[in-house]
C-alpha cells in the first residue's frame, strides 16, 4: 500500500494540463467492442482504472497497441466471448466498476455478455437495475445467480423499443446505447442522461457509422443499423481533474492556469465555484485563477445560507462535491453541502474536523461548513483515502496544513488521477510517495 507524504503551506504557481476524462475514456474504450474494425482513441489517461479496463480487453481478445503516451490502437475482430467465463475475468470485472460497460457492445454484437458485481468505490449503493432492465426492453433476458455473483443477458435479436429509464444513469444510458447502435430497428430513451461524456461517446459512435439523434438531450433516438466501422476519437479534458485544480489554487492562496480545459464543456462548474467567492478568469480556453487571501461564500437573494448541490447534467457533477466542500473550509462564510446522490460520500468529514476544520455532518448526505477565512490555518495528521474523490479533497485539505500529513490508502487517489503527485511537485507543492 502507497501513501503519501504532504508538506502543506507551499503556494502553486505555474500552468498545468489537465489529464483525459477518466469517465468519457471507460465509455469509449468499451466501445471498441462493437466493431471489428480499428479504432484509434486519444488523450486517453494512464490511470490504474483505464490501465485495468485495457488490460481487461486484452484478455478478452482484443489487439492493442500503444501508439504514444495515451493515444491507442485498438481491434476487437477476435474477441474470445468463452473469457466471460474465466476465473481470471471474474477477479479483474470484481475489482473494476467500469468492467460493467461491456456488457451492452458484447450483447449487441454477441448476442450475450455476463459481469460479476462490480467494484469500484464504497461510496454507498450503486445499483445496475437500469442497465439491465434497458437491455429487457431491447428484447435480452436476464439472469442473475447469487451462487456465483454474476449477472448475465442474452439475446441474439435484439430489438429497438421505446424506454424511460429510471434515472438518468450516465453508465446506464451508455450500456443501453452501445446495446441498442446494432438492434434492429428504433430505440428512443428518455430520461436518458446527457453529460459530456456521453454526448462524446454518441458522437464517436455516429462517427463508426451508428445514427443516433437527440445528443446532448434526454431524449435519444437510435436507429439500428446492421455494422459497424472504424474511428479516430479524441477524448475531452477531465472536468474532475480541472476542478479539483481550481479547488487546490483557492485553498493553497496560488496563482494557477489551467490549460485547454473545452471551457464550454465544463458547464455550471465555474460558476458554482464563484458563488464560494473563487475568482476565475476565461483566457480563450483556460482558466486562470489569482491568488486570492480570502474568498467569501454568496448568499440567496433572500439572505439565506448558500447551499451546493448535484445533479443531473447540467446540474453539478456529484464528483465535484468533496472539493467544494473542502474548499469551504477557508472561505469567508458557511455553505450546506448536499450530496444527493451517494449515502457514504461525505464520511470523509471526520478527517477534516480532525484537521480543525468546522463542519457539521447533518446526515450521511448533507454537511454545514463554517469557513475560517484563513484565520486558522488546518493542522496536518495522518489519515485514509476511502475513494478517489474523498481522496484528492483530503490532499487539497494536506497541501493547505501546517506541517507534514500523511494520506495511506492513495491507490484509490491514482485510481483517478494520473501522476498527480509529480504535476503538482512541478508547480511547487511538496509531496512525497512512499511505498
Amino acid at each position: 500500500m502507497a501513501t503519501f507524504e504532504i508538506t502543506g503551506g507551499y503556494p502553486l504557481a505555474g500552468e498545468i494540463y489537465p489529464q483525459g476524462a477518466k469517465n468519457e475514456a471507460l465509455q469509449v474504450i468499451c466501445a471498441v467492442l462493437l466493431t471489428s474494425q480499428e479504432v484509434v482513441i486519444e488523450n486517453i489517461p494512464e490511470i490504474r482504472d483505464v490501465t485495468k479496463l485495457i488490460e481487461l480487453l486484452a484478455d478478452l481478445g482484443v489487439e492493442i497497441t500503444q501508439i504514444e503516451t495515451g493515444k491507442y490502437r485498438f481491434c476487437a475482430k477476435n474477441v474470445n466471448i468463452d473469457y466471460l467465463k474465466t476465473q481470471k475475468f471474474a477477479n479483474q470485472a470484481t475489482t473494476l466498476r467500469a468492467s460493467i460497460m461491456i456488457v451492452g457492445p458484447l450483447l449487441s454484437r454477441f448476442g450475450k455478455g455476463s459481469i460479476p458485481k462490480p467494484g469500484g468505490d464504497e461510496i454507498g449503493r450503486r445499483r445496475l437495475d437500469t442497465h439491465f432492465i434497458g437491455f429487457e426492453k431491447l428484447g435480452a433476458k436476464f439472469n442473475y445467480n447469487p451462487s456465483t455473483n454474476f449477472f448475465t443477458v442474452e439475446g441474439k435479436h435484439l430489438t429497438g423499443n421505446y424506454m424511460l429509464l429510471d434515472e438518468a444513469s450516465v453508465t446506464g444510458t451508455a450500456n443501453i446505447v452501445m446495446a441498442a447502435v446494432l438492434a434492429k430497428g428504433t430505440t428512443t430513451i428518455f430520461n436518458a442522461a446527457c453529460e459530456p461524456y456521453l454526448q462524446q461517446l454518441c458522437l464517436m459512435l455516429n462517427r463508426m457509422g451508428a445514427k443516433i439523434s437527440g445528443i446532448g438531450s434526454n431524449l435519444l433516438t437510435i436507429d439500428g443499423v446492421i455494422t459497424l466501422n472504424g474511428t479516430t476519437h479524441k477524448i475531452l479534458p477531465d472536468m474532475i481533474e480541472i476542478g479539483s485544480f481550481i479547488g487546490m489554487a483557492a485553498m493553497t492562496q496560488s496563482q494557477l492556469t489551467i490549460k485547454n480545459v473545452s471551457y464550454n464543456n465544463l458547464g455550471i462548474i465555474p460558476e458554482s465555484f464563484k458563488k464560494l467567492g473563487i475568482i476565475l478568469e476565461k483566457r480563450g480556453d483556460d482558466i486562470f485563477i489569482p491568488p486570492q487571501k480570502h474568498y467569501e461564500i454568496e448568499t440567496f437573494i433572500d439572505g439565506s445560507i448558500m447551499t451546493i448541490a448535484d445533479a443531473i447534467w447540467p446540474g453539478l457533477t456529484p464528483d465535484l462535491l468533496s472539493v467544494f466542500l473542502v474548499v469551504a473550509i477557508q472561505a469567508k462564510g458557511s455553505v450546506l453541502i448536499h450530496q444527493k446522490m451517494f449515502e457514504s460520500r461525505l464520511f470523509f468529514v471526520d478527517k477534516l474536523i480532525q484537521m480543525g476544520a468546522h463542519i457539521i455532518l447533518c446526515d450521511p448526505h448533507r454537511a454545514a461548513v463554517i469557513g475560517l477565512d484563513h484565520r486558522l490555518l488546518l493542522r496536518s495528521t495522518t489519515m485514509s483515502s476511502p475513494d478517489i474523490r474523498a481522496g484528492i479533497a483530503l490532499l487539497i485539505a494536506a497541501m493547505s496544513a501546517q506541517g507534514k500529513s500523511i494520506i495511506h490508502n492513495i491507490e484509490q487517489i491514482d485510481r483517478g488521477y494520473q501522476n498527480i503527485d509529480a504535476r503538482l511537485n512541478n508547480i511547487g507543492a511538496y509531496i512525497k510517495r512512499l511505498n
